[in-house]
């Protein structure tokens, strides 16, 4: 949105395609490691993702030590114990296998074992001095784009919020994306992880910071996330598992092709996010997501139609833009363009904010999202707390709107 006569745009090598996760070891070699701290979940392991990863790494050569410790909304206490095994190791590349949450502790490891002391230090934008021990992410989820971005997120247990890490020197050396990995997703995860990716889209694409560099991503990763979101989410629903183990049965012929959509799509927003930047709705999701320890994309799925209305006045030309890519590929998941259909998708003016929060909403319908804040266990004396805590986040600084607590309280009430 903002006009500058530069744009730096910040992305990792990428591999993306079925069979990148069984080159993890191919790429260790070009980093000449001789020892991998491999970060990791009790899920994904079980998963059989983990082991793959290993094995790859062992083939070619490396020796490696394995951390299962990052817990969902990874903890300043998991990364030093991380940090300690990965000394203890003596480990000089970091490799991170799963969601956002091993990523991101990867990543804060990473970090402390160049410039020292612990995570919380570098809360903020710019404040890592030197650049961590070289890191290669492999992602399971199709939604947090931790992979290729310049922020870490980790859960500051002191003060229960979520702390944001801006900076370059987390951006991966290379991410090794494989859309096969998210069949092991759950249905809850694969609708919440989507959801997420669609918010970083959209945030990036209503940013001060947006340029045409992030545009075209942001509103490529909507249509994705209209046209293959549903379907992936049923797939899951129904038992459509083609991971490590057996191939997918015949009546979900079409899971692999919205798992591939999905992948993509949180791959496309992370390019636009990590380098337009996020808003309203992250800098209320940190602060909700460290004071509850719930899911990150449940948290953005249940605010991001009220921040979208709550921004309308500054940036709904843009919101008529995102919900016409929405309703676009939403249509295209229904076969209505197929058919040669190719009717006007955008909102009347003035409607663009309206139209975009009434696709979320339904979105969440279709994806059995009912929770609600107060269902998430947040009492209406938290409110001011919780605004507190958003309005400092860094990620405010980009959303098209100024806000000021009260604001950011109305819109706690209103998603009540």
């Amino acid at each position: 949105m903002a006009s500058s006569s530069f744009r730096r745009f910040v992305l990792p090598e990428i591999l993306f395609g079925r069979g990148s996760l069984d080159l993890a070891g191919r790429y260790a070699r070009g980093f000449e490691a001789r020892r991998a701290l491999l970060v990791s979940d009790p899920g994904v392991a079980a998963a059989g993702w983990t082991a793959r990863v290993e094995q790859s790494l062992r083939e070619a050569g490396l020796e490696v030590e394995t951390f299962l410790g990052a817990s969902p909304n990874p903890r300043d206490y998991e990364v030093a114990q991380g940090l300690e095994l990965c000394a203890a190791s003596d480990c000089d590349l970091i490799v991170a296998v799963g969601g956002g949450s091993p990523m991101d502790c990867a990543k804060a490891i990473a970090i402390c074992a160049t410039n020292g002391g612990s995570i919380l230090a570098y809360e903020g934008v710019d404040q890592v001095p030197l650049p961590g021990l070289p890191l290669l992410c492999l992602p399971t989820t199709a939604g947090t784009s931790a992979d290729i971005s310049q922020f870490a997120i980790i859960n500051d247990t002191t003060r229960k919020v979520k702390i944001a890490i801006i900076s370059k020197k987390t951006v991966p050396d290379a991410a090794l994306i494989d859309p096969a990995t998210t069949a092991t997703m759950p249905s809850a995860l694969t609708a919440a992880t989507g959801l997420d990716a669609l918010c970083h889209a959209t945030e990036a694409y209503v940013s001060l910071g947006a340029s045409p560099l992030t545009d075209l991503p942001a509103l490529e990763a909507a249509r994705l996330v209209g046209r293959h979101l549903v379907p992936a989410y049923e797939a899951a629903r129904l038992g459509c598992d083609a991971g490590p183990g057996p191939e997918a049965r015949a009546d979900c012929a079409d899971s692999e092709d919205a798992r591939h959509g999905m992948m993509l799509a949180s791959l496309l927003a992370g390019q636009a996010f990590s380098n337009a930047s996020l808003g309203l709705c992250h800098a209320m999701a940190h602060s909700l997501g460290g004071f509850l320890d719930a899911p990150h994309g449940l948290c953005n799925a249940l605010l991001l139609d009220q921040v979208a209305l709550c921004n309308a006045k500054a940036a709904d030309a843009r919101y008529a833009d995102l919900a016409a890519s929405l309703a676009r590929g939403r249509l295209e998941a229904r076969g209505g363009l197929a058919c040669g259909d190719d009717r006007e998708f955008r909102p009347a003016p003035g409607q663009g904010a309206l139209a975009f929060a009434a696709i979320i909403q339904e979105l969440r319908a279709e994806l059995g999202i009912t929770s609600s804040l107060a269902s998430l266990g947040v009492a209406r004396q938290d409110i001011h707390r919780l605004a507190l805590f958003a309005r400092k986040d860094p990620c405010l600084a980009t959303n098209p709107r100024k806000l000021e607590v009260a604001d950011i309280e109305a819109v706690f009430e209103r998603a009540f």
